[in-house]
C-alpha cells in the first residue's frame, strides 16, 4: 500500500518542484530581490508540504495553487517593504543581477543561488524594476502577473482576491506608469562601448570626457543603504555627476573598474583588494548616458564576486 501511495505522490511531487525556476523569475520581479524572492518561494513550498497528503493530491495543478500562493507572500512582503523603506538612509534600489557566470558558486559547482534562476531580460532591467518599486503592491503584482507572465485577468483574479475588472484598473494604472518612464532604448553593442568609454574616461579622471558622454540632464541614484558612503540624494545634470564621480574616485585609491552585465544589460563593477564596492547599472538615450543606477549597499553584493582581472 505505502508503496502505490509513493507512486502517486512522486509525479504531484516532481511538478511541484519543477516550479521553482519560474516561481523564482515571478517572485523576484514582484520583489526587486533575490534573498526575498526566495524566501517568498520557500514560504509557499512550506504551506505545500504541510498540507496532508490527500489535500495535496486533491490539487490539480500544483503550480497554479503555487504560483497564488507566492504571489500573496509577495503582496504582503511588498505591504511591509513600504513601510521599512521609509526609514532606509538615503535611496533604494532593487539588487542588482550579475550574469549567471559571475555569481559566487555560479560557475565553479557551488551551492545553487536564487539568481541562477532569475532570466535576464528586459523586464529585469533596472529601469523596469525602478520603476516597479514606484507602483502600490497590488499594481506590482498584477502588472507582473499580467504584462510579464501573460496571466489571464480572471487568474489573476482569483489570485489576489479582487474582481478581474479592478485587475484590469490596477493593470492599466501600472502601464502608465512604466509609459511614462518608458525611453528608446539602446542595443547591447551601442550601450557596450558607451560603458568602455565612461569606464575609460573615469579611470583617467577626464572630467571633460565624462561630461560629452552623459547627457546634460542625466541624474544618478545611489543606493548605501546607510552602511557606506553615497549620496543620499539623487545627483542630476551631467557636469556634476562627472565632478562628484571623480571627486569619489580620488578618495578612493586602488578601485579597480570591471566592465559587466548588471541585470542583462552592459553596466560597471568598481572593486579593491578583491572585494566589490559598487555595481552600476546605466542607461543610454541618443549615445549618451541619461542615468545610473550604483547600488554600494554591500549586503546587495554578495553575490558580486568577480575577481579583478578575470
Amino acid at each position: 500500500m505505502s508503496g502505490e501511495y509513493e507512486r502517486s505522490e512522486r509525479p504531484l511531487a516532481d511538478a511541484a518542484v519543477g516550479e521553482r525556476r519560474h516561481l523564482i523569475n515571478l517572485a523576484y520581479r514582484m520583489l526587486g530581490s533575490p534573498a526575498e524572492a526566495e524566501d517568498a518561494v520557500q514560504e509557499a513550498y512550506a504551506r505545500w508540504y504541510a498540507m496532508p497528503p490527500a489535500q495535496r493530491q486533491a490539487v490539480a495543478a500544483p503550480g497554479a495553487w503555487l504560483t497564488t500562493v507566492v504571489s500573496r507572500v509577495c503582496l504582503d512582503v511588498l505591504g511591509s517593504a513600504r513601510v521599512r523603506r521609509e526609514r532606509y538612509v538615503g535611496e533604494w534600489l532593487p539588487e542588482p543581477l550579475p550574469d549567471r557566470t559571475e555569481w559566487l558558486g555560479g560557475a565553479g559547482g557551488g551551492p545553487a543561488d536564487p539568481a541562477d534562476r532569475i532570466t535576464l531580460d528586459e523586464s529585469v532591467g533596472m529601469a523596469f524594476l525602478v520603476v516597479l518599486e514606484s507602483m502600490t503592491p497590488a499594481e506590482r503584482v498584477v502588472f507582473v502577473l499580467h504584462d510579464v507572465f501573460r496571466y489571464p485577468f480572471p487568474e489573476i483574479a482569483a489570485i489576489v482576491d479582487r474582481t478581474p475588472a479592478a485587475c484590469r484598473q490596477l493593470a492599466s494604472s501600472a502601464r502608465r506608469r512604466v509609459r511614462a518612464a518608458r525611453v528608446p532604448s539602446a542595443g547591447q553593442s551601442q550601450q557596450a562601448l558607451a560603458v568602455r568609454h565612461f569606464r575609460e574616461a573615469w579611470e583617467a579622471g577626464d572630467i571633460e570626457a565624462l561630461v560629452g558622454l552623459l547627457d546634460p540632464a542625466a541624474t544618478m541614484v545611489a543606493d548605501g543603504g546607510g552602511l557606506v558612503g553615497a549620496a543620499v540624494r539623487p545627483v542630476e545634470g551631467g557636469a556634476r555627476i562627472a565632478r562628484y564621480l571623480v571627486l569619489m574616485a580620488g578618495k578612493a585609491p586602488g578601485l579597480t573598474l570591471l566592465e559587466r552585465t548588471v541585470n542583462g544589460a552592459p553596466g560597471l563593477v568598481a572593486q579593491r583588494d578583491g572585494v566589490t564596492a559598487t555595481v552600476a547599472a546605466l542607461d543610454l538615450v541618443d549615445g549618451r548616458i541619461t542615468r545610473i543606477w550604483a547600488v554600494r549597499n554591500p549586503e546587495k553584493l554578495g553575490r558580486w564576486t568577480v575577481p579583478a582581472g578575470a
